[in-house]
C-alpha cells in the first residue's frame, strides 16, 4: 500500500469520526438532562400516599390549616394534574432520541436458482439531525413540562382557597345558628312579657301574637341555616374526596384575631411577581418559545444520514463493504422563513401575555389588599359601635315597653335590628379571613396555611 493511500484512508477516518462526534455531541443536553432528572424527582416527591388515612379521627375541633392540608392531600384533581405534568415530562426522552436505525436487505432474484453466485445487499443507516436540533426539541419539552408543573401549583392554590372559604362559610352558618338560638330565647322572654302585660291590661292582644309571628320567622331562618350547613358539609367532603354525609369535627367558637399588616403595596406586588405560579408557568413557555425560534432557524441546515452496506455482487472484497452519507438540501427557503415567522409570532404573543399577566397580578394584589383592609375596618365598626348601639336600643325599648312608654312594635323592631346586626357581624368576621386568604392566593402563598410552613 502506498504512503499516499494510507494517508487518504487515515484522513477519511478522521473526518468521518469528527463529523459523527459533532452531530452526536451533547451540546446543551447535559443541562437539559439535569433539569429532566430534577423534575422527575419532584414528580416522585409529590406522589400521594398509597392509602390516605381517614382525616380528623382524633380532632376535637376542625382547624382551618388541617382542613386545607387534608384537601391538598386527598383531592383527586391534584393527582390528575401531577400525572399530566409527568406525562408532559416524558416527552423529553422521545424528543431528544435519535430516529430508529433502518436495516435494508436486497437480493438478486435470478441468482437464487441460477448458476451465478448468490447476490445480496445488506445495509444499515441512521438519521442524524443537525447539531443542536435534538437539544432544542428537548428544551421545548422541558419548558412545557415546567409549565404543567406550575399549572398544578396554581390548581393547588385554588383548592386551598376553596377549602379556606368553605371553612369561613361554615363558620358563619354555625355562628348564625348560635345567634338564632339566642334570639329565640330572647323572643320567648319578650312573648312572656307581652302576655303578662296583656293580663294586667297594659298591652293589647296583638302584642303576644306579634311575638309569635316573629318567633316563627326566626324558626324559619334556623331551618334555612341548618340546610345550608348540610350543603356546606357536603361541599367540604367533596373536596376531601369523602362521602357527602361524612361527619366533620365542630368548628372553633371564634375566629382568631388578625392584626393589620403595614406592608407597602409595592412590596406585596413584587412578592407576588416572584411567587405566582401562573407567571412562572408563562415564563417557562417563553423559554420554550425562544427554543422554538432557534429550532426553526436550525431547519436552514441539513440533516445527515450515515449508512453502511455490504454488497456481495462486487468481485473485489474491499469494494463489497461501503460507507456513505446522505444529506438533504434545504432549498425551499419559503417554508423555512414561514416557520421562523410563525415561531417568532408565537414568542411575541407570549411576551405580550407576560406583560398583561404582570399588570393583572399587580391589580389583583392591590384589590385583595384593599378588600382585606376594608374587612378589618368593618369588623372594628361592628364591635365598637353597631353591636353596642343595637343592644342598647333593645334594652331601652324593653324598658320602655314594660313601663308603658313605647309600644311592643318598637321592641320587636329593636330585637329584629339587633339580630340583623349580629348576623352581619358573623359575616364580617369571616370576611376578614376570606380576604386574607384571597390576598395570600394573589401573592402566591397557600391560603389557610402558615406562610413559614408552606411546601410546593
Amino acid at each position: 500500500m502506498s504512503p499516499h493511500g494510507t494517508w487518504r484512508r487515515s484522513a477519511t477516518r478522521a473526518v468521518l469520526a469528527t463529523g459523527v462526534a459533532v452531530w452526536l455531541g451533547p451540546g446543551a443536553a447535559g443541562a437539559n438532562e439535569q433539569r429532566y432528572q430534577s423534575q422527575l424527582e419532584a414528580v416522585a416527591r409529590q406522589a400521594p400516599e398509597a392509602q390516605a388515612p381517614e382525616p380528623f379521627t382524633s380532632a376535637s375541633v376542625l382547624e382551618r390549616a388541617e382542613l386545607v392540608r387534608q384537601v391538598l392531600a386527598r383531592n383527586p384533581s391534584l393527582e390528575a394534574a401531577r400525572e399530566a405534568w409527568r406525562a408532559s415530562l416524558e416527552r423529553y426522552p422521545r424528543e431528544t432520541a435519535l430516529e430508529d436505525p433502518m436495516l435494508t436487505y436486497e437480493v438478486a432474484p435470478l441468482s437464487i436458482t441460477g448458476s451465478v453466485p448468490f447476490g445480496q445487499v445488506v445495509g444499515l443507516s441512521q438519521q442524524l439531525p443537525f447539531p443542536g436540533k435534538r437539544g432544542l426539541r428537548g428544551e421545548m419539552a422541558l419548558a412545557e413540562a415546567q409549565a404543567m408543573r406550575e399549572d398544578r401549583e396554581a390548581l393547588r392554590l385554588r383548592l386551598a382557597l376553596m377549602a379556606s372559604t368553605l371553612f369561613d362559610d361554615l363558620f358563619v352558618v354555625e355562628r348564625s345558628l348560635d345567634v338564632t338560638a339566642e334570639h329565640l330565647r330572647l323572643l320567648g322572654q319578650l312573648k312572656k312579657s307581652a302576655e303578662a302585660q296583656y293580663v294586667t291590661g297594659r298591652a293589647s292582644q296583638q302584642d303576644p301574637l306579634q311575638a309569635e309571628v316573629e318567633l316563627s320567622e326566626v324558626l324559619r331562618e334556623q331551618v334555612m341555616f341548618e340546610a345550608e350547613r348540610e350543603r356546606l358539609r357536603a361541599q367540604l367532603n367533596g373536596l376531601l374526596h369523602r362521602a357527602p354525609q361524612a361527619p366533620l369535627p365542630p368548628l372553633p367558637e371564634a375566629m382568631p384575631a388578625h392584626t393589620a399588616e403595614s406592608v407597602p403595596a409595592e412590596r406585596l406586588q413584587d412578592e407576588a411577581l416572584r411567587l405566582r405560579p401562573e407567571l412562572e408557568g408563562l415564563r417557562a413557555r417563553l423559554g420554550g418559545g425562544e427554543a422554538a425560534v432557534r429550532l426553526a432557524k436550525r431547519d436552514y441546515y441539513p440533516d445527515v444520514m450515515v449508512m453502511g452496506e455490504y454488497n456481495s455482487m462486487w468481485m473485489d472484497t474491499p469494494h463489497q463493504f461501503m460507507a456513505g452519507v446522505t444529506i438533504n438540501i434545504p432549498l425551499d427557503f419559503g417554508k423555512r422563513k414561514a416557520a421562523v415567522r410563525e415561531a417568532e409570532s408565537g414568542l411575541k404573543r407570549l411576551r405580550r401575555e407576560e406583560e398583561q399577566l404582570i399588570s393583572d397580578i399587580r391589580v389583583e394584589v392591590e384589590q385583595a389588599r384593599s378588600r382585606a383592609e376594608e374587612a378589618r375596618r368593618v369588623v372594628a365598626l361592628f364591635q365598637e359601635r353597631l353591636i353596642p348601639a343595637a343592644k342598647d336600643q333593645v334594652s331601652a325599648a324593653r324598658a320602655g315597653f314594660e313601663s308603658g312608654k313605647n309600644s311592643f312594635q318598637v321592641l320587636i323592631e329593636a330585637e329584629r335590628g339587633l339580630r340583623r346586626v349580629e348576623l352581619r357581624e358573623q359575616t364580617a368576621l369571616a370576611d376578614v379571613q376570606r380576604r386574607r386568604a384571597e390576598l395570600d392566593k394573589a401573592m402566591g402563598h397557600t391560603p389557610g396555611l402558615p406562610r413559614n410552613g408552606e411546601t410546593r
